[in-house]
């Protein structure tokens, strides 16, 4: 892929208030009620924060791209909260259904004025001209996008945020990455990219103006 290294220096969130701890809670060994910075997260009990921290990789890319353009990054839970009042998340007694992307659009558009894309149908070449453009690109990934799995099970089911790229390459930040590995500016060449990436997302950029809403 042609283009030259480009990368907005994004702030950095992850969905697990303690962000150094994430090896331990996706492998089960500290469970997320036990994060000791839980309170950070806005939620009423640790139970609350539990149930919602291994959900929140949709709002951890929102918080980044608030601070990456200036806006106050309300804190996960009562952002989630937003999240679910404007039908980006529905949850039943049986599970929660999200990130729906349209919904999702609609309301950082509203409420903070954001460029918002819902693209169905994402090539992997048209994020380089995203980023170009100034923007940055919610990616739906498989998790284990975190170690570069040669064999994921599946593509999609996680978000990430693209805030560069270069000719082999994006950059992400990944709510749920690991540290000192694949949580911030983590370069994944284009070769690996395709059996992780569900090739949907959304652009987001910093003002509304020529949104597509869908």
């Amino acid at each position: 892929m042609t283009g030259s290294r480009l990368i907005h220096r994004v702030p950095y969130y992850s969905q697990w208030e303690s962000a150094a701890l994430v090896p331990e809670f996706i492998t089960g060994i500290r469970a997320a009620a036990d994060d000791p910075l839980w309170p950070k997260s806005g939620a009423d009990s640790p139970e609350e924060y539990a149930f919602w921290a291994p959900r929140m990789c949709g709002m951890a890319c929102l918080r980044m791209a608030l601070d990456h353009w200036g806006h106050e990054v309300p804190p996960s839970v009562p952002l989630l909260r937003e999240a679910l009042e404007a039908g980006a998340y529905v949850q039943t007694e049986e599970q929660v259904k999200g990130l729906i992307y349209a919904p999702f659009a609609r309301w950082v558009t509203c409420r903070w004025d954001l460029y918002a894309e819902v693209r169905p149908e994402l090539a992997a070449t048209e994020i380089a001209k995203q980023i170009a453009r100034g923007h940055v690109v919610l990616l739906s990934v498989h998790k284990s996008i975190r170690t570069l799995d040669p064999a994921p099970p599946q593509r999609g089911g996680h978000l990430v945020l693209a805030v560069g790229t270069n000719p082999d390459g994006v950059f992400l930040h990944n709510p749920s990455g690991l540290p000192g590995l694949s949580q911030e500016f983590h370069h994944v060449p284009w070769t690996d990219l395709d059996r992780f990436f569900a090739g949907r997302g959304v652009v987001l950029g910093p003002h509304a103006q020529g949104a597509t809403l869908q």
